[in-house]
């Protein structure tokens, strides 16, 4: 075990894909010489070479439609987007070709192709570069869907996505990428999907998040155990397709209460999903009605302390909560 920055667990994972099989390569924006936006590519174009680390143009449909023609031609590769913002301008080739050509071939044919993207806000980079859409792709049979909230999650669940036949999006939060852990060094580590995380138990809530929500939700347990002497149990979902809703179930039965936490806006959000599951599955062990903490109904505003307000906060959690009691 070593202790590392996510963005170097997912470098660690890519480069470890890279060397095992000779099928996977890399492309994407800017992530062979300068070494990726969030340098979580850096180093691999000097290791691997250019066939195998790709610097692409700006244009997310052809970088897409590239990957699954590579695909198709029996290769691996890992598209990086830039962010998940630009991944609107290639949504016809995700949703319509890699989500929808082997059930359309009858299973003749298989896209096994990584999409790597960065999503979330909290970094100042205004409306157009703050999006959280990881409810928009999970909505989409086809795809899977897949959201770490740590550098051993990152690691492993990527690892897994190279080995899966299916297009698996895979979104890492900004503001996770320099969030420290302890990483398997083990290069057949894997974490599957659909097996979500109990992270911290608990007796009182259940709070259910996945990527950067799961860290509020970690400090909004805290705050209430030490204000309120609440006991609140986190789930981190990690992957939103397949989803794991026998956990959160199983949690939400124990505790009789459920909040869900995410950066999208309420309106049309995975949250209203997770509920609705939630509803229809553990009604009877419900003791208030599930509560969803989400951004505020605007597009995200670019300076600093009203793109805070604009995000769900640890108190606005808290208050949540309190509300159930």
């Amino acid at each position: 075990m070593a202790e590392m920055r996510m963005r170097d667990a997912l470098r660690e994972a890519l480069r470890e894909e890279l060397r095992r099989d000779p099928t996977v390569f890399l492309m994407g924006e800017d992530i062979g010489a300068y070494g990726g936006s969030y340098s979580v590519t850096k180093g691999l174009l000097e290791e691997f070479g250019p066939e195998r680390v790709r610097d692409t143009p700006i244009a997310e449909s052809g970088i897409i439609g590239a990957g699954i023609g590579a695909a198709l031609g029996g290769l691996r590769p890992m598209v990086e987007l830039m962010t998940i913002n630009f991944s609107l301008l290639a949504l016809d080739q995700i949703v319509n070709t890699a989500a929808k050509l082997h059930y359309m071939t009858n299973g003749q044919m298989h896209v096994p192709m990584v999409i790597r993207m960065a999503s979330g806000g909290g970094s100042q980079l205004a409306a157009t570069h703050s999006h959280s859409l990881e409810g928009l792709y999970a909505h989409f049979p086809g795809l899977k869907v897949v959201c770490p909230s740590n550098p051993a999650d990152a690691k492993g669940l990527l690892k897994r996505a190279f080995r899966d036949d299916n297009t698996v999006v895979f979104i890492e939060h900004t503001a996770n990428y320099g969030f420290k852990g302890e990483v398997p060094d083990d290069p057949d580590f894997l974490v599957e999907f659909g097996q979500a995380n109990v992270l911290r138990e608990g007796s009182d809530v259940t709070i259910v998040g996945y990527s950067g929500s799961v860290h509020q939700a970690m400090r909004a347990a805290a705050m209430l155990e030490e204000q309120d002497e609440i006991s609140a149990e986190v789930v981190d979902l990690r992957t939103l397709r397949p989803l794991d809703m026998d956990t959160v179930v199983r949690s939400v039965k124990k505790t009789n209460r459920a909040v869900i936490v995410e950066d999208a806006w309420k309106f049309g959000g995975f949250g209203g999903e997770l509920s609705a599951q939630i509803m229809e599955r553990a009604f009877d062990w419900l003791d208030a009605p599930v509560a969803r903490v989400c951004s505020k109904d605007v597009p995200m505003p670019y300076n600093r302390d009203l793109e805070f307000a604009a995000l769900p906060s640890e108190e606005d959690i808290v208050e949540a909560v309190l509300a159930m009691f």
